[in-house]
């Protein structure tokens, strides 16, 4: 009889990371999700059969807990990000410092495969943080695991997701969403349900080792278009108003310091680049490849989103949409 394949998925309680702990135990595999809170991590155990999805309690500081998550694992699976800084240097240790311990434990306990979800718009040069300690995050596994495969999504939209959600919440609450810069970053939201599969197929092929691949979707929108479309499906009215860079950055120094902030100075950097995968006629000879090398086609947000922003609709899900 085959030994069941044993995945160890940081971040696993995330939006993502569910998504994933899902499609590995569908696929057979036993699923460690190491975690600070067990209680959060519990019903991630309803994804497989009895004992297949194990919650481990495992601080993320100490080195012997990582190297006791990642023992006798086939593959080590690190989600773990932040969008903003609850505090100074945790950029740093969170998406710069921590993905190469993990890689340094992975491979120290002999461990086949590592997976590492960044972000498009990792870059050592950006002036936003997040996007340099994503690139730094990103170094770091190629030094300690250069067999290590990083894949790099843009925007992730699925019905628990953080975007689409979160801008038809405001839009039922204020009477107007902001667009920053005028709202032309262009973005490629892809599908949890994608990123999920193309981890799967990292788990699975070898010929994906050492490689890096940007996951998009199928349309690029500029934010502007992704606000239209939120009012559109979600059925709200809210009115779009331009907001200038110098200007969202004056209010993001002061929103970036409510506990949860709406918005962060970094992340109008971060507005100032577009978020999409890169022209594949511009990395001919690179180690770059695409959601669709991997057997995926993507998933259009036109059959996945406006069902489940229909419940925000004014009057409910079943609403008409003007």
């Amino acid at each position: 009889m085959q030994k069941q394949k044993i995945a160890t998925v940081f971040g696993g309680t995330g939006f993502v990371g569910r998504a994933i702990v899902q499609r590995l135990a569908k696929a057979g595999y036993i699923v460690r999700v190491p975690t600070r809170d067990l209680v959060k991590a519990a019903r991630l155990r309803t994804a497989g059969e009895v004992g297949q999805v194990v919650p481990l309690f495992c601080p993320i500081t100490s080195d012997a807990a990582l190297a006791s998550a990642v023992k006798n694992a086939d593959v080590v699976i690190n989600l773990i990000g932040i969008l903003y800084e609850s505090r100074a240097g945790r950029f740093q240790s969170i998406q710069a410092e921590l993905p190469g311990r993990l890689a340094r434990a992975a491979r120290t306990a002999g461990v086949l495969r590592f997976i590492h979800v960044s972000a498009i718009g990792a870059d050592s040069n950006s002036k936003a943080k997040y996007a340099r300690s994503k690139a730094a995050g990103e170094r770091a596994v190629r030094d300690a695991f250069p067999a290590a495969t990083i894949l790099r999504p843009s925007i992730i939209f699925g019905p628990e997701d953080n975007f689409f959600n979160q801008f038809a919440r405001m839009a039922a609450a204020l009477p107007f969403l902001p667009l920053i810069g005028g709202g032309k970053t262009l973005f490629q939201p892809v599908y949890v349900g994608d990123v999920a599969a193309a981890v799967l197929a990292c788990c699975e092929r070898a010929d994906t080792q050492g490689l890096t691949y940007e996951l998009g979707g199928p349309e690029a929108m500029s934010f502007k278009q992704l606000m239209q479309k939120t009012l559109e499906w979600s059925g709200q009215k809210s009115c779009l108003l331009t907001v200038p860079f110098p200007l969202a950055k004056l209010k993001a120094s002061i929103l970036g310091l409510m506990p949860t902030p709406l918005l962060t100075c970094d992340q109008v950097e971060l507005l100032k680049t577009d978020n999409i995968v890169r022209d594949p006629g511009d990395l001919n000879g690179s180690d770059v490849g695409f959601l669709w090398h991997l057997g995926n086609k993507p998933t259009a947000m036109e059959s996945i989103v406006p069902e489940y922003l229909s419940r925000l609709r004014p009057g409910g899900p079943f609403t008409k949409v003007a």
